[in-house]
């Protein structure tokens, strides 16, 4: 082919092209009658955002996008087709018969290459679609005007002003950012950026599914490793966690600023906003950078100081020591850390040891409770000889909620002037070294001194305390429903009972080692005069525990009724009770454990009164009538429970009812149908 008729050749493409662009409109609504041509343009009716057909980079191939309609560098924030290009300028998008907006390479093409997927019910198929002032495309359905789909659900690498992200309980839609495959490709590549919402919700960048940073868990005022979002003067945040969604999303305060979020084919997330003057992005923030942004940089219980300039940027964390040192002494920190051979960390003197300015330890595993102060988070953890770290759920208003862990700490890095303080559980030798290391030794000399006094005396009073115990209290494998509370002296002895002799006995210490000395974490709940808590035995099973409160002078009478009652009882439909505990001033019942809970946390949720069909609950209607029927009826006792209510009755794992708490009931003669009472009580 000759120069001559290639130079005809580009003029001829040239002339169709500007014929092309003659024809050319701008739109404000997408509708039945009226479609978008490549080279038309959707536009929102604040001019900030367009969207069309566009060809990314040095590619030829056709995409639908949204982009920044003032911004002179054109930039895409969400694609369409990511995976279905269209090889020339063909592409039409419309609304099909079914009320979809829909995308073909040719006017008549047949199957489309993208659609939203909706399929109304409407007669007449009216649904338009139209661009918002914020950049979401929304597919409406008139004349309500009910959003039936948005772009803003299925994001693709950059996050918007407005744009959430996270996982609607309800609907179960997760939205998260998928990186480009290249520049030129916005097709899917290897790098997502996603909430992981179990224990307490952080957000995972991750690399074909594998973790390769994290923001931290939210508190309250950014993400805990964000050290960028400190900078908040042009940006508002929401975070929501509760039983409809987990999210976050942000605005800007002045709305004539363009700012993204946008994860990069080369695996960094970067925060920027755009430069009218400069005509060009300028970045905020960028992760990861530095070595100790990655994921697991120096393994489990070490913290990643990259400021350690002379020295190895992985430390153990107070209390511990490498796991292996030669790997330690060649800079691999990989193996991390673990707890200093010998140390004990139960009851033995512990406490706590704070590392200031980081990025708390990976939440996965963790516990939150918004309801504690710092102190008595301190408390409940130093409680539980699993717990190893805690602190401050919430940065605002000097700190509030309880964040602790159980278990290995993971991903901890230091910043230098931003971070939150997190308090290691260290034993007592290793919190003497560093008290005195970070403290005054004389003071700290006085307080062993006065502790060891405290606790010589405590000994010699329980010494004899267990002494007089010994002369007085019966073997341990003896039945303890032999003997009873006498309240009428006021103190815990202890007097035979015949009527209760079936009744095993449980010892305090089996019964605080199951319930992790009665961890917040193991509570299931408040009871009518104290907690219950759930249990795990040394042989694997599980048992709900129901404590009388100490502090209560109610409840005694309650527990010996219900003690008196319930270990006679045998029915299918009524709760199983496997022991008790009369110990010191300890009164507790053994339950046998029902993980589906109470009826009313059935009846009473939005979500879980679905669950209950018309089958099922009348097999547990019919279920809680056979139980009265055994108590009015059919027991060796005439029983009156007076206290049946939704919370009484609780739920097996295949949803059978069982009726619980007889604290309230009342014991009747065979042949009595009626009787009086001197006190309101029950429901």
């Amino acid at each position: 082919m000759d120069a001559s008729t290639l130079i005809w050749l580009f003029s001829l493409h040239t002339f169709l092209l500007l014929l092309h662009r003659s024809h050319c409109k701008t739109l404000t609504t997408i509708n039945p009658s009226l479609a978008l041509y490549d080279g038309d343009i959707l536009i929102s009716d604040n001019k900030n955002f367009a969207l069309g057909f566009f060809s990314p980079g040095n590619s030829t191939r056709r995409f639908v996008g949204t982009w920044y309609n003032k911004v002179s560098e054109r930039t895409v924030f969400w694609v369409a087709n990511i995976d279905r290009p269209i090889n020339d300028t063909s592409g039409v998008l419309s609304i099909d018969s079914h009320g979809d907006l829909v995308l073909h390479c040719c006017s008549n093409g047949s199957s489309p290459l993208w659609s939203t997927n909706v399929r109304t019910t409407v007669s007449d198929n009216a649904t338009t679609a139209q661009l918002q002032d914020t950049g979401n495309l929304i597919l409406l359905q008139r004349p309500s005007n009910r959003v039936l789909w948005q772009s803003f659900d299925y994001p693709t690498d950059t996050m918007s002003p407005f744009m959430k992200l996270g996982l609607d309980w309800r609907t179960g839609k997760d939205r998260f950012l998928t990186s480009w495959k290249s520049k030129d490709d916005p097709g899917p590549g290897n790098f997502t950026y996603r909430f992981d919402p179990t224990g307490y919700p952080q957000i995972f960048l991750y690399k074909n599914a594998a973790p390769l940073w994290r923001t931290g868990p939210w508190t309250g005022l950014r993400w805990s490793g964000l050290f960028g979002m400190s900078s908040n003067y042009i940006f508002n945040f929401s975070f929501v966690n509760d039983h409809e969604e987990v999210s976050f999303s942000y605005w800007m305060r002045n709305a004539s600023i363009f700012s993204r979020l946008v994860i990069e084919p080369s695996c960094t997330i970067q925060r920027s906003t755009w430069h009218t003057r400069d005509g060009r992005w300028n970045e905020l923030w960028s992760s990861p950078v530095e070595d100790c942004d990655y994921y697991m940089a120096c393994g489990p219980n070490s913290n990643c100081n990259p400021y350690n300039a002379e020295q190895f940027r992985c430390t153990c964390l107070p209390g511990f020591e490498p796991r292996s040192p030669a790997d330690w002494f060649l800079r691999d920190g990989s193996g991390g850390c673990i707890r200093s051979p010998g140390a004990s960390t139960c009851r033995s003197g512990e406490g706590f040891v704070k590392v200031a300015l980081v990025k708390v330890p990976e939440t996965s595993r963790a516990y939150v409770d918004m309801d504690l102060s710092l102190k008595e988070c301190e408390q409940e953890c130093l409680k539980n000889c699993s717990c190893t770290a805690y602190t401050s759920a919430d940065e605002r208003n000097g700190g509030f909620g309880c964040l602790a862990w159980y278990g290995d700490l993971l991903d901890i890095r230091t910043f230098s002037n931003i971070g939150q303080d997190l308090y290691i559980r260290v034993d007592a030798a290793s919190l003497a070294h560093l008290t005195e290391k970070n403290g005054s030794p004389g003071k700290w000399l006085i307080g062993v001194i006065v502790s060891a006094g405290v606790i010589l005396v405590l000994l010699i009073v329980l010494f004899i305390m267990k002494k007089r115990h010994r002369r007085t209290r019966p073997s341990a494998t003896t039945s303890a429903a032999h003997y009873w509370v006498d309240e009428s002296r006021n103190v815990q002895d202890l007097k035979y009972d015949s009527r209760t002799s079936d009744l095993p006995f449980f010892d305090l210490n089996t019964i605080a080692t199951a319930t992790n000395n009665f961890s917040f974490i193991n509570k299931l709940g408040p009871g009518g005069f104290g907690s219950v808590y759930k249990g795990v035995l040394d042989d694997g099973k599980e048992i709900a525990v129901k404590r009388l409160s100490k502090s209560s002078g109610q409840g005694i009478e309650e527990f010996k009724n219900e003690v008196t009652l319930i270990a006679r009882l045998q029915h299918r439909n009524l709760v199983k009770i496997l022991g008790c505990c009369i110990q010191e001033d300890e009164k507790m019942l053994i339950y046998e454990y029902l993980p589906n809970k109470s009826l009313d946390s059935f009846l009473f949720d939005e979500d879980k009164k679905a669950l209950l069909d018309w089958r099922k609950r009348f097999a547990i209607a019919s279920g809680i009538a056979r139980g009265i029927l055994y108590l009015h009826q059919d027991s060796r006792l005439r029983i009156i429970h007076r206290d049946l209510k939704t919370s009484n009755v609780l739920l097996d794992d295949s949803m059978n009812p069982k009726i619980s708490d007889f604290g309230m009931a009342r014991i009747c003669r065979g042949d009595q149908i009626q009787g009086n009472t001197r006190r309101v009580v029950g429901t």
